[in-house]
């Protein structure tokens, strides 16, 4: 049966599709079997090589469940064997009296009451255990944050050797998959937008680790040497508040950089950070992240107002906002706290944070179906990822539907699990890696 006519209320069916190639030839130092930056291999959230799970509850197809320490809304990095995580744990005695927010129009935050110890993890991807823990900063936080938002929320990434742990006022670590820490950085103090708290991940491409830093003061991005810390490169840039995470992406046969931001959209050369290309369009307060293919990136935004567009980067030189590199524009029903899923030469979005899901081709812009109403799904916090023909969205309430990447989606299952979700799922092999509030799942299907 075909899942939903657009806007729809939803009814659970089952249908297979064959699963779709990947969206155009990637650098080799991606390692298509592994999860090692939050939005997957291919940056996009599509996992080519995996082929998770399409059903699951708490009593089935769980291969195991990890209680987790403290609160974090990191998504876990995978490399073989070894899961890393991030978290953040109160400890000692509660302060007297609250720190009191002090940031400018700050508004549903949560007050400073402890200390925190800022903790990377790592979990043994067989059984679930915890292989190690590392305290690698405590500190009485500067700011709180949004109610909704966690103090580990900045996604580590890492590859066969290292581990990039970030807690972006609090530190950049790198350590070793035994948990010894090979260098650290303090970039500085971030001052966010309202107090609303910190969250864009760094990205790892070969030997260049990638960390954005746009906040109210002095904004920039900056590489350093994975190996030392050193820095290769770092831009000022005149934005203000995101918490979009950067990517890369090959352009015209080099890596760029790829960055959103209020003022400007922009390129960077990977090995030098000279700026390549920029375009202007969207809102303030940025939180999704690009996604790019086939040399395209597209980017939303959804805020005071509500844009996102697609550029064609092959070429692209300059100031690019009023020409023919902008293939298509957008200012309804546009992304805010998910990144948009690129799978094949389709992307889909949430709009804002609810359950209205679109699926536009990435070059016309035109709609490919939809767009489709997620029924029983409501606050959508992480965004969706892509395997073997079928598309995965999770909700904050533990929900989680399972749909066919094609023109009319199939509704596959909807799935529930008894925990509140804010992080992304990983797909690596045959695994879901799902990360709550409270513990760490596997789900796997079982042997029949």
């Amino acid at each position: 049966m075909t899942l939903f006519r657009p806007f729809l209320k939803i009814t659970l069916g089952v249908l297979l599709l064959a699963n779709g190639a990947a969206l155009g030839a990637e650098p080799e130092v991606r390692d298509p079997h592994q999860w090692a930056n939050w939005r997957g291999p291919l940056m996009n959230g599509h996992a080519p090589e995996a082929k998770p799970p399409v059903e699951w509850s708490e009593a089935r197809n769980i291969r195991w469940k990890t209680e987790l320490p403290g609160l974090g809304h990191s998504t876990p990095a995978v490399w073989n064997d070894r899961i890393f995580l991030t978290t953040a744990i109160p400890v000692g005695e509660p302060l007297a009296e609250p720190r009191p927010e002090l940031a400018p129009g700050a508004h549903d935050n949560f007050l400073v009451t402890n200390r925190y110890e800022f903790v990377a993890l790592a979990i043994n991807r067989a059984d679930g255990k915890i292989v190690w823990k590392k305290t690698l900063n405590a500190a009485l936080p500067y700011e709180g944050g949004h109610y909704t938002s966690s103090l580990a929320s900045h996604s580590p990434a890492a590859d066969s050797e290292h581990v990039f742990a970030f807690f972006g006022s609090y530190g950049l670590y790198c350590l070793d998959h035994d948990g010894g820490v090979i260098w650290k950085k303090d970039l500085g103090r971030m001052h966010s937008k309202h107090g609303h708290g910190e969250g864009s991940s760094p990205v790892l491409f070969g030997d260049t680790l990638v960390v954005n830093w746009d906040h109210e003061e002095q904004s920039f991005v900056v590489a350093l040497d994975k190996r030392t810390g050193i820095e290769k490169w770092r831009v000022k840039r005149e934005e203000l508040t995101s918490w979009a995470s950067p990517i890369v992406t090959e352009v015209d046969g080099k890596p760029q950089v790829v960055v959103s931001g209020t003022q400007r959209v922009r390129g960077y050369d990977l090995k030098t950070g000279d700026k390549v290309w920029e375009a202007g369009g969207l809102s303030a307060n940025v939180v999704a992240s690009p996604v790019a293919g086939s040399g395209i990136a597209i980017f939303g935004s959804s805020y005071e107002t509500q844009a996102m567009f697609a550029v064609r980067m092959t070429g692209g030189k300059g100031d690019i906002t009023d020409n023919d590199n902008v293939l298509w524009f957008r200012r309804r029903s546009t992304p805010y706290v998910p990144s948009p899923l690129l799978y094949d030469d389709v992307v889909y979005y949430l709009r804002h944070y609810q359950n209205v899901l679109s699926r536009v081709n990435i070059e016309s812009g035109a709609d490919e179906g939809g767009p489709f109403r997620l029924g029983e799904l409501r606050n959508i916090y992480s965004s969706p990822v892509g395997a073997d023909g079928r598309i995965y969205v999770t909700s904050r309430e533990g929900l989680t539907i399972v749909l066919t990447h094609s023109a009319e989606p199939e509704l596959l299952a909807i799935n529930q699990l008894e925990d509140q979700f804010s992080a992304s799922a990983a797909l690596v092999g045959d695994e879901m890696i799902l990360r709550g509030e409270k513990h760490l799942y596997s789900i796997k299907q079982e042997s029949r």
